[in-house]
């Protein structure tokens, strides 16, 4: 970063800090910050400002909310005894964008992960099983990722929850539509094959 002066050598390693975010990207964001006008930078600054000030946890899923609860949550549309239980807000938009989904979720902030010190009681379990209590629930469906850390949390969940008389599915894996055969990994073949239906 030599030879830019230390405002910007400031700007930069502040960009550094962003998850996905190198050096030289970080670098093209702060010249991109140097040629906007004043008013765009300003805009720009009130806008992370306005997410640290006025976005909180829902206080029923722990989704990203403004107010109180979530739109999912302040919906009254929406189907309360049917839970998804998803890793993280990104989740939960990914979710959303289907259309096809239109229970309520829970978000765990995280998954089971001991190499990085994170254990059941670093995520919103225990707010999952009070609100199972709480609420009459007829379903909860598992939507964590298919990797080693989602597989691991879904299941003491699962075992977590049939303790409670509660019906507890887990979103299906296989190959995407498009997808080609010949290009797929064995694993995803493998749970394609597990989690066949009725044609």
């Amino acid at each position: 970063m030599s030879g830019y002066a230390i405002p910007i050598k400031n700007l930069i390693a502040e960009f550094s800090k962003f998850p996905g975010i190198g050096e030289k990207t970080a670098a093209r964001l702060a010249n991109h910050v140097l040629r906007s006008s004043g008013e765009e930078v300003r805009v720009f600054t009130e806008s992370l400002l306005d997410v640290k000030r006025k976005i909180r946890f829902c206080s029923v899923c722990f989704n990203l909310a403004e107010g109180e609860r979530c739109d999912v949550c302040a919906d009254s549309r929406r189907d309360q005894s049917t839970i998804c239980v998803v890793e993280d807000p990104d989740s939960l938009i990914a979710i959303e964008a289907s259309g096809e989904y239109r229970g309520v979720y829970h978000v765990l902030h995280g998954v089971i992960s001991p190499l990085d010190g994170i254990g059941p009681d670093r995520l919103k379990i225990a707010e999952l099983l009070e609100r199972v209590a709480r609420q009459p629930v007829q379903e909860v469906i598992l939507a964590t990722n298919p990797d080693t850390s989602g597989e691991s949390t879904a299941l003491l969940i699962s075992r977590l929850l049939r303790e409670r008389n509660v019906k507890v599915s887990r979103i299906a894996f296989g190959v995407p539509m498009g997808g080609d055969l010949r290009y797929t990994d064995k694993m995803t073949l493998a749970r394609s094959l597990e989690f066949r239906r009725t044609a």
